[in-house]
């Protein structure tokens, strides 16, 4: 079915959309980066999972980086190339399989270390380890997503790391950053140097981690290209890893919606839609992210509101499921559609199915604008989660 990619006009029922040429777009930026820095740059699954395009994203980057067991399997199976692994905390009922679909293992402590070394190397002998470390310093503002906060969770810092690094330990993570310019990068890597350099003639390899928004309007590209090659000169014996999540698909699609009732108290208009942002957009809750709505001007709470102007509810039983205010330049009406822009990555890895709510399904726009339908979620989807 071909589309009009303004509108979507053609499009009664909630559906999130790719576009393939947005998506290409980003992918041409990072294996540009990659290529000019001499580093290589990975995708995270925790941001982006759909498995259907990675024929698209293997025309550009080589590997991925998986969190757990099953993202580690669906990089292996679907991918067909073992993952970058890291995790908070391995079992020793998922080790050995999480090593056989891994080409490099993240230890988060080295107490997980020496659990688990050598149980992992005799799984998968070929395994490249490595281990998190915490250079006590990150510039993300929301503290849910700052790994680096006092009383982290998240990785080793100097003062307890031997001079002599285990028999075994071949590279160094660290994340940080958190849809981060080039700027704070150059500050963070400072800050990593003088904590962890000491140990770099030990190891063959440095991740530093996710949150590069290289694909962002306003990230400074030949700035992140620059560090990375000064740092590869001195350190020629590293090789550096990247793993963005958002940055692959970064602005590449929406999630298109309907509206389904308007209401009205204290003065306040409520377009109720056949969506959830509890639902179907967690992170506009949890982090908060305010979307933006094509169409619509999103309005402060403290400026005079203007007649044609909406909260949007989101249709679960959650009573915090709506968001506001956003200012349209006409009447909503019943049936018309809201695109919530910037919805691919995070969103589609995150939905969940609270309250039996239709989940929406997930399409691909073509470059020739026909719509491709890749995931239509079902009473079976809802059901089978607790058969």
């Amino acid at each position: 079915m071909k589309v009009n990619s303004s509108t979507f006009r053609e499009i009664g029922q909630p559906i999130y959309i790719l576009e393939e040429a947005k998506l290409r777009s980003n992918l041409s930026l990072i294996a540009d980066v990659a290529k000019r820095a001499g580093v290589d740059i990975i995708l995270a699954f925790k941001a982006y999972a759909l498995w259907k395009t990675f024929p698209i994203f293997k025309e550009y980057i080589g590997a991925t980086t998986a969190s757990s067991l099953y993202e580690a399997k669906l990089g292996f199976l679907e991918f067909g190339v073992p993952t970058h692994t890291f995790s908070p905390a391995y079992t020793a009922y998922e080790i050995d399989e999480i090593s056989k679909c891994s080409s490099h293992l993240i230890f988060n402590s080295l107490s997980q270390f020496y659990r688990f070394f050598e149980s992992a190397k005799k799984a998968n002998p070929n395994l490249s380890v490595g281990l998190r470390v915490n250079p006590e310093y990150s510039e993300i503002k929301t503290m849910l997503y700052n790994p680096c906060a006092p009383g982290t969770r998240f990785g080793v810092t100097n003062k307890k790391l031997p001079d002599k690094l285990p028999n075994g330990i071949e590279g160094f993570h660290v994340h940080c950053h958190c849809e981060n310019g080039s700027d704070v990068f150059v500050r963070t890597l400072g800050h990593i140097e003088d904590k962890f350099s000491a140990w770099f003639p030990q190891l063959k390899w440095i991740n530093f981690g996710g949150g590069h928004l290289m694909t962002h309007s306003d990230y400074d590209v030949n700035t992140l290209i620059k560090v990375l090659k000064a740092f590869r000169e001195k350190y020629p014996w590293l090789h550096v890893i990247l793993e963005p999540g958002s940055a692959f698909a970064w602005n590449t699609g929406c999630l298109v919606c309907q509206v389904i009732d308007i209401v009205e108290d204290s003065n306040i208009k409520t377009a109720i839609l056949n969506v959830s942002f509890t639902c179907h957009m967690p992170d506009c809750l949890e982090m908060p992210y305010h979307p933006h709505v094509r169409g619509a001007e999103v309005m402060l709470i403290n400026k005079p509101q203007h007649l044609y102007t909406y909260r949007l509810g989101g249709n679960s039983c959650l009573s915090g499921d709506w968001m506001g205010s956003w200012k349209f330049d006409h009447p909503l009406q019943i049936g018309e559609n809201i695109i919530f822009e910037d919805m691919l990555h995070y969103t589609t890895v995150k939905t969940n199915m609270f309250n039996g709510i239709s989940h929406p399904s997930i399409a691909m726009l073509r470059t020739n604008n026909e719509l491709e339908m890749l995931r239509t979620y079902t009473y079976e989807d809802y059901k089978s989660r607790m058969d």
